[in-house]
C-alpha cells in the first residue's frame, strides 16, 4: 500500500513536505507517491474529474490523499473514502465525487474529530494525513471518524466539456472520456475545429488534433508545439463537438 498525494500545493511551496512528514511520523516506511501538486488552484470540479482519470488505473488498496480545499477553515465537511478497492481522504467539497459516482461500490466515513492544534488553514497537514496514515497502517476506522451515509457535494459521474488541465507541453486535458468520442468527430474550442489523431506521430509538426491520452481522456495538442499558447486555451475553456 502506498499514500498518493495529489493537491493543487504547487511543488515548490513548502507545504507538500510539511504533509510528507507527517505521514512520516504517522505511518513511517509507507511509500508516499507525488501524484500531481499543480492541480489547478481552487478548481474542485476540475480536480475531481482529474483524479477520476488518474486513479481509474492504479492499484486497489492504496491511499489517495486529495487536497483542493479553498474551504478550508468553513463548515464544509471532511471525509474518507472507500470506492472499489481504493481509499480517498481529504474534504467533501466534491472532490471524490466523479469518483464515487462512477463507482461500484462505495463506504463513506465522516471525519468528525481534529487533533488538538489543528491549524484552520492547512487541514492537509493536520487533519488529512494523519488519517491517511491510520487508513495506510489498517488503524481505520477509528474513533475520529463516524459512518455516513453519502458524501454531502455531489458532482455527478457525467464528463465535464471543459480543459481541466494544462500540462507543460502545453497540451490540454479535457474532462471528457475518450471511450465513447469517435475518431471521425471533430472537436471545437475557441472557434476552431481540430481533427483527430491517434497519437502524435501521426500529426505533422505544428498540426493541432486531439486524441486519446495515457489516462483515457480527450486531450488537444500541438505536435511539437504548444497547443493552449496557440489556441488561448485555459482551464475552463468550453468544449464541443461537430
Amino acid at each position: 500500500m502506498a499514500i498518493l498525494l495529489f493537491t493543487d500545493f504547487g511543488s515548490n511551496d513548502l507545504y507538500v513536505g510539511q504533509v510528507e512528514a507527517v505521514l512520516e511520523r504517522h505511518a513511517p516506511g509507507v511509500r508516499v507517491i507525488h501524484l500531481l501538486h499543480e492541480v489547478p488552484p481552487f478548481n474542485v470540479r476540475a480536480a475531481a474529474h482529474l483524479l477520476a482519470a488518474l486513479a481509474r488505473d492504479l492499484p486497489r488498496g492504496h491511499v489517495f490523499l486529495g487536497v483542493v480545499d479553498p474551504g478550508v477553515g468553513s463548515g464544509r465537511g471532511a471525509v474518507v473514502l472507500h470506492a472499489d478497492g481504493r481509499w480517498y481522504v481529504g474534504p467533501d467539497n466534491g472532490l471524490f465525487s466523479v469518483i464515487a459516482a462512477r463507482a461500484s461500490s462505495i463506504s463513506v466515513w465522516r471525519i468528525t474529530e481534529h487533533p488538538a492544534g489543528t491549524s484552520p488553514s492547512f487541514h492537509g497537514r493536520d487533519v488529512f494525513a494523519p488519517i491517511a496514515a491510520a487508513v495506510a497502517t489498517d488503524d481505520f476506522p477509528n474513533g475520529d471518524v463516524a459512518p455516513a451515509a453519502d458524501l454531502a457535494v455531489q458532482f455527478g459521474g457525467d464528463d465535464l466539456a471543459e480543459v481541466v488541465y494544462i500540462d507543460h507541453f502545453g497540451n490540454a486535458f479535457t474532462g471528457i472520456r475518450a471511450r465513447d468520442m469517435p475518431p471521425v468527430r471533430w472537436l471545437v474550442a475557441k472557434g476552431r475545429e481540430i481533427p483527430h489523431a491517434r497519437v502524435f506521430a501521426e500529426a505533422a509538426p505544428g498540426t493541432t488534433f486531439w486524441y486519446e491520452n495515457s489516462s483515457g481522456l480527450v486531450e488537444i495538442a500541438v505536435n511539437q508545439g504548444h497547443a493552449a499558447r496557440e489556441l488561448g486555451l485555459a482551464v475552463g475553456t468550453p468544449i464541443s463537438w461537430r
